[in-house]
């Protein structure tokens, strides 16, 4: 168990400071007015995952608000409720990036062509909905959600060191769990026909440039690289989030707590969120030149001294 947590918190440290490098990249390029329209998207997300990351039920977050008087019942109800609702934001995000990218792409000939002119504004309408419905919907974690107590303890389920959920209807269980599993096939659903559409459109445009090009230079082409890259992001996503929802909705669903199971659980929680800052900093040119320049600069410094 001390192994399985050393390597819980060597992840959620590698990927909060990926994703806080990300945010600021991010903050630094809209401020210097060079930023692309999906960068916009791109941020909410990183903002996103360094939440659940601060919120992921860590003891040392928990310790922390201990020392500064601030009860235990009142920081189970936020952590939860936040983690609950940065947890439906990476999805419904991670979709919304999909969608935007496949209109971004699509021949001026398709359907989804005439959505590209406005790109911005439903950009702005949609993250605006996403938030609302979020932090509406997790509202059932501030009413369950508490400080773990010894009295009763076969009716609640521990779900860290100090928090636990509450005992709940089995209707409002079942009623909650559907509208959850509803909300993330189809959000799913719509990821994974997008980003067909996207490989479709990529193989397609490959397909046409094949003259021009050499079999050994089509084998590293932008196009091919970036069809690699959607499946991975498309294909790990739906893996590590139907494997968490798995685990959790196991667990209220059978009211259990294993600890090393809870911990598998924010491993697997924590994976898009740790690898996605990776990808997106090692796959755009704008932040390797810019990590290019810092490091001439700091070579020409060091240099001088």
């Amino acid at each position: 168990m001390f192994s399985l947590n050393n390597i819980l918190y060597f992840q959620a440290g590698l990927g909060a400071t990926a994703n806080i490098f990300l945010l600021f990249f991010y903050i630094m390029i809209t401020l210097c007015h060079r930023s692309k329209p999906m960068d916009l998207i791109s941020c909410q997300l990183t903002f996103v995952h360094i939440m659940m990351f601060l919120t992921g039920g860590h003891a040392w977050l928990t310790g922390f608000f201990v020392s500064l008087n601030i009860g235990n019942d009142f920081i189970c109800k936020a952590t939860a409720y936040i983690n609950r609702v940065m947890r439906g934001l990476s999805i419904c995000i991670t979709c919304l990036l999909s969608v935007f990218q496949a209109v971004t792409i699509s021949p001026n000939t398709s359907l989804l062509a005439k959505f590209k002119h406005k790109l911005k504004t439903y950009m702005i309408y949609s993250l605006f909905y996403f938030w609302s419905f979020n932090l509406s919907f997790s509202i059932n974690r501030i009413i369950y959600t508490g400080a773990y107590t010894n009295v009763s303890e076969t009716s609640q389920l521990k779900v860290t060191k100090y928090c636990s959920l509450f005992p709940m209807n089995y209707i409002i269980r079942g009623l909650i769990l559907t509208m959850t599993t509803l909300r993330d096939v189809f959000l799913v659903g719509v990821m994974l026909t997008t980003s067909t559409y996207m490989v479709i459109i990529l193989f397609r445009h490959q397909r046409q440039c094949k003259h021009l090009h050499s079999i050994s230079h089509l084998r590293a082409s932008p196009e091919k690289r970036a069809t690699q890259t959607i499946l991975l992001l498309v294909i790990f996503f739906v893996v590590m989030y139907w494997v968490d929802f798995i685990i959790s909705s196991s667990s209220v669903l059978l009211w259990m707590y294993d600890p090393v199971i809870l911990t598998v659980q924010k491993f697997v929680m924590n994976a898009y969120p740790t690898i996605t800052p990776l990808v997106q900093i090692s796959s755009d040119n704008r932040i390797i030149m810019m990590l290019k320049n810092m490091q001439k600069l700091c070579y020409q410094i060091f240099k001088k001294v």
